[in-house]
């Protein structure tokens, strides 16, 4: 039996995106597996969590120990050192700086080294500090794809025998929507009119909208173009580019905001096409949401996009705006391509659950527990032996 901790911060927040997503997925997995091995489970939240975020289990204990600002490095360091875990798993946050015991955090992409000038520069150094201090303090990290893995090894140091791929999963309830009634009703909602292309992620430069905003002004296709999702850091050039735009194409550009989870299925699947040319991702949830609704994917050649995709999507240099707006007018007018990824989108979508990332996650954190074991061990083996030896055999021994 191991006693497991692990950071749920993240996973509170109601509009889950990205690593917030990937947390509560995650540990929604973990609960009935872990109980099934016989683990116990000690989540630690920042504020009170819903009453059914997660399972209730009478091997899930929860800490609730609220605070606004340095939480990790204070109430929740004070409660590590309290009552330490066998292994300490941060999902998608930092481990506190003054906690030393066997931890294992998941680090979701280095994008920030690729693309410096789209993120504010506080945001860029936090990124820089934490990523370096996960993947030194760690026992062992979690990357989410082989890509994040190179960066890892490339640009901070950390060993690749350190570092352990697991892929997410994708959300269950993401299948394709044939109810006309229902899409018609989510479409609406949206200020939404077919034909359209859809992009659903955060609204940022790192996603690359501003080259997608020009070659969608150059394809001249019918279509209206959804850029669902919240606005993020460095936002508002994108939207200035979007008013810039003649009247009739401006219209055109349809920003819904953020999404439900309850309409997502609706709106992947009404799509004529998702297009998700970012410029790096160290994993891109949004092709594989494409595909699981059966919906055809435009995305880049760079970074964890190809790895992902598969065989299954339109790749494009997303730094290339006239190839970006020749893929564009191929998918609205191709539709036996759009059939072929549909099909292969489906096949690749497979290959990504998030029991198989639970499975992977524990495997390794109870192989971490069984290594540190072993070590000490070996190490109390040494000991009683080095005491045991006649005085001269000590000090040749040392």
């Amino acid at each position: 039996m191991m006693l497991i901790g692990i950071d749920a911060s993240r996973a509170v927040t109601t509009r889950r995106t990205g690593t917030e997503a990937y947390a509560w997925f995650l540990i929604r997995a973990l609960i009935p597996l872990a109980g099934q091995r016989g683990h116990l489970l000690r989540l630690y939240f920042n504020q009170p969590p819903a009453p059914d975020l997660f399972p209730q289990a009478d091997y899930v204990e929860n800490v609730i120990i609220p605070q606004a600002r340095l939480w990790t490095h204070t109430r929740l360091a004070a409660e590590l050192h309290r009552r330490p875990p066998d292994v300490f798993f941060t999902p998608a946050h930092v481990i506190p700086l003054s906690y030393h015991g066997r931890a294992v955090a998941t680090i979701h992409d280095l994008g920030y080294h690729h693309f410096p000038e789209s993120h504010p520069r506080r945001q860029r150094a936090y990124l820089r500090w934490s990523t370096r201090h996960n993947g030194r303090r760690s026992w062992r990290v979690i990357a989410d794809s082989q890509a994040t893995k190179e960066d890892l090894t490339r640009f901070d140091g950390i060993s690749p025998d350190k570092i352990v791929v697991i892929y997410p999963g994708v959300d269950p309830a993401l299948q394709p929507v044939t109810d006309a009634a229902r899409m018609t009703a989510v479409l609406q909602k949206h200020n939404i009119t077919p034909p359209y292309f859809l992009f659903l992620s955060t609204l940022q430069p790192r996603k690359n909208l501003s080259r997608l905003i020009e070659a969608y002004a150059q394809s001249g296709v019918p279509h209206q173009l959804v850029l669902a999702g919240n606005p993020g850091w460095l936002s508002q050039p994108i939207l200035d580019k979007i008013a810039s735009l003649p009247t009739p194409l401006s219209e055109k550009i349809i920003l819904p905001g953020y999404i439900p989870d309850a309409d997502k299925a609706a709106l992947l699947s009404g799509a004529t096409a998702v297009l998700y040319p970012s410029l790096y991702e160290g994993f891109g949830f949004p092709v594989l949401e494409a595909q699981a609704c059966g919906t055809a994917v435009l995305t880049s050649t760079t970074s964890s996009l190809p790895e992902v995709a598969g065989d299954a999507a339109l790749l494009v240099d997303p730094l290339d705006t006239t190839a970006l707006a020749a893929a564009i007018c191929r998918l609205a007018q191709d539709e036996s391509l759009r059939r072929a990824l549909v099909e292969k989108g489906l096949v690749n979508v497979r290959r990504f659950s998030w029991e198989d990332t639970a499975v992977q996650a524990l495997n390794l954190f109870e192989g971490n527990l069984l290594e540190v074991n072993l070590l000490e061990v070996n190490l109390l083996e040494d000991n009683l032996l080095e005491d045991n030896l006649p005085e001269n055999k000590k000090d040749r021994a040392v």
